[in-house]
């Protein structure tokens, strides 16, 4: 099992490009069950997230026409294996996101149970119940989820919780499914905006999204899709942080600014200095920064997502920080291992009381998932001394060439096996 071993202190400098969003992809990669024909996508990155995906695809029917380099060929004409199993979806939660499509293109379908990431529950009840409202039969049976649908109706259906992965689900079924469905309490994420802009170039008829309610048209057959994936908002803010952490300066190019707003404001507010152009965010540090407060919440709130890493930052802050989860319950596994560098922190319920320290001292830590590894490798960019980041497969579930991109910045950091 490969380490990435880093040797701190080290002020990063210099352009970092940030990838196509893991985010974005997915929801694409499974909306091509929808169609039938040869889709193309550009901008893929290269992560193992998105080679899952393709595998489950093809195990499903799909073929693979070309992959070079961040563009795929992907022809559905041949979709006719409604099962997922469970040895590729246990490996990454967002596979669940083809039950609604392999239900309306087939009339049924036999996906595991998902697996990924121990962050918290995020029940799949969502996705089922607002399948179950569009008229499909949905059963638990040995670890499978089985579902089936004669015809697809629409329907109205509200979400309890917002939920970005059961938005997508949901809409890509109602595509097909007769009438009008409308989808109340709906993810705002851009990922979801984009699949509905994507889905309406390929034929389907969705209004709303980003809003309130997505009001969906059935459409009985869509054309291919063609598209380019927008940046990763989730990189991009890593870097961002990476830059402040280590007292650098760091300009990262190819993002959508508006995307990472909230953050933007929190580095302000804590006396970071960024500037923002069309497509990039320059930050600096200057004489350090201060403690701020955050909560997470569903976009355009503060990100979960990002939560990890704010929190590496400020251990190192001026002053005091409260951190408050309020997306998942289990999103503070990294307070341990950056405990075990120097920080202090102190878990109230879902609310992390950070002490900023003087310094951080590098140690041997363990990943526990994606954006708790890159918590730990920020916090090991700024520690004094060498670093053992452990169970790095999560990394590579979502970063692509991180180290690479951490060399090109002067970060002294290796991978090892």
């Amino acid at each position: 099992m490969d380490k990435i071993v880093i040797e701190g202190g080290v002020p990063l400098k210099g352009k970092v490009f940030i990838t196509g969003a893991k985010n974005a992809v997915l929801p694409i990669l499974a909306a091509t069950l929808l169609t039938s024909g040869r889709n193309e996508i550009t901008n893929v990155p290269q992560m193992r997230d998105v080679s899952t995906m393709i595998h489950l695809l093809v195990e499903l029917g799909g073929r693979i026409d070309s992959i070079q380099g961040d563009r795929l060929a992907f022809d559905t004409s041949d979709i006719n294996n409604p099962e997922a199993p469970y040895d590729l979806v246990r490996t990454m939660r967002a596979s669940c996101l083809v039950l609604g499509p392999l239900i309306a293109r087939l009339g049924q379908a036999k996906v595991s149970l998902p697996g990924g990431c121990a962050i918290g529950a995020r029940p799949i009840d969502l996705h089922i119940r607002g399948l179950e409202a569009l008229g499909a039969n949905i059963e638990l049976q040995g670890g499978y989820i089985v579902g089936s649908a004669k015809k697809l109706k629409g329907a109205r259906y509200y979400f309890d919780t917002i939920s970005v992965t059961g938005t997508a689900n949901v809409m890509m079924a109602a595509v097909f499914a007769e009438g009008e469905t409308v989808l109340e309490n709906p993810a705002k994420e851009p990922e979801v905006v984009f699949l509905a802009d994507m889905l309406n170039l390929a034929g389907a008829k969705i209004e709303g999204a980003g809003g309130d309610e997505i009001i969906i048209q059935g459409v009985s057959s869509l054309k291919p899709i063609h598209c380019k994936i927008f940046p990763d908002r989730i990189e991009a803010a890593t870097y961002m942080i990476a830059g402040a952490i280590t007292a650098g300066e760091v300009e990262v190019t190819d993002c959508i600014p508006q995307h990472v707003e909230p953050l933007i404001m929190k580095l302000k507010q804590a006396g970071v200095n960024v500037e923002t152009s069309k497509d990039s965010v320059k930050i600096s540090t200057g004489n350090g920064f201060q403690g701020v407060d955050i909560q997470t919440h569903p976009y355009p709130g503060f990100a979960t997502d990002i939560q990890a890493q704010f929190m590496a930052l400020m251990t190192l802050a001026r002053g005091q920080s409260l951190i408050t989860e309020t997306v998942f319950e289990n999103r503070f596994m990294h307070v341990a291992e950056l405990k075990r560098m120097g920080a202090d922190i102190e878990i109230r319920g879902n609310t992390a009381i950070v002490k900023g320290v003087g310094h951080l001292s590098g140690a041997p830590v363990m990943a526990t998932d994606l954006r708790a590894s890159a918590s730990l490798v920020l916090a090991a960019l700024a520690a004094r001394g060498e670093s053992v980041i452990n169970r790095v497969y999560h990394i590579d579930r979502g970063y692509p060439v991180m180290e690479q991109k951490l060399s090109g910045l002067g970060a002294k950091i290796k991978r090892v096996n």
